[in-house]
């Protein structure tokens, strides 16, 4: 490992917290049958950080959507934390994705019609927990916008509504953060400030991120890259 890479929780040596085997994605479309992304094999730790790279079109966030259980599969399974995702309902895989998932994306995708506040309250009270209003308060103090709680996402910078987002998806402390670009609409210093404050909390919180990114500077910052050419596995580089 790189001795000046940033200090971070290393992975467990233990069981595997996610397991993907013999995934594969196809539609049907005028032409025939394409194929999205095709036997995908892969192991990540508990607070592994991981990042999905290769070109546009590849099927980078096909993949992330499938670990997540937003799509399915046509073949294969996603295992996370021993369960099959795949073998529950859609409503089981919503409340499991509730339970153990956060998501950061580059659109932010924050609900205009609530503040900053009760945006990132509103994942803890659809889960029952108590103190929502405490912990969301805490958690935006934590990104830095202690003083923006009352704002809506329109008077906020971009910058502003990533850290929103991403206070949103770590304040029910899940076990998985799934990010697609989130630095994508961000200029390159905003964009930085936000990935060394997604490295800190990962850090602090001991999740595991599996992010999709163009950034070759944000992937060497993981402990595993996951190269995807053609809907396929093409490496797997471990710090």
């Amino acid at each position: 490992m790189n001795a000046n890479a940033p200090a971070r929780s290393e992975p467990d040596s233990g069981p595997s917290l996610i397991i993907v085997e013999h995934l594969g994605k196809s539609v049907q479309d005028s032409t025939g049958t394409l194929e999205i992304l095709r036997d995908i094999h892969l192991r990540l730790a508990a607070r592994e950080t991981a990042a999905i790279v290769g070109a546009s079109g590849s099927g980078k966030s096909t993949l992330l959507s499938l670990i997540a259980g937003l799509d399915t599969p046509s073949t294969g399974r996603v295992l996370l934390d021993g369960q099959d995702i795949f073998a529950l309902d859609e409503d089981a895989r919503a409340a499991l994705r509730a339970a153990k998932m956060g998501f950061v994306f580059q659109n932010f995708q924050l609900l205009g019609s609530l503040t900053a506040l009760e945006n990132v309250m509103l994942p803890l009270e659809l889960a029952g927990r108590s103190q929502a209003r405490a912990l969301a308060t805490d958690m935006l103090g934590r990104v830095g916008l202690a003083q923006r709680l009352h704002h809506y996402p329109k008077v906020l910078s971009g910058g502003e509504q990533q850290r929103v987002a991403l206070a949103r998806a770590f304040v029910v402390q899940p076990q998985v953060l799934l990010a697609d670009e989130p630095t994508g609409s961000l200029d390159f210093a905003t964009g930085a400030a936000i990935m060394e404050l997604v490295m800190q909390l990962n850090r602090e919180l001991g999740t595991t991120l599996i992010m999709v990114t163009h950034d070759r500077d944000i992937a060497a910052r993981c402990d595993t890259r996951i190269r995807i050419e053609a809907g396929a596995v093409a490496a797997i580089e471990r710090n």
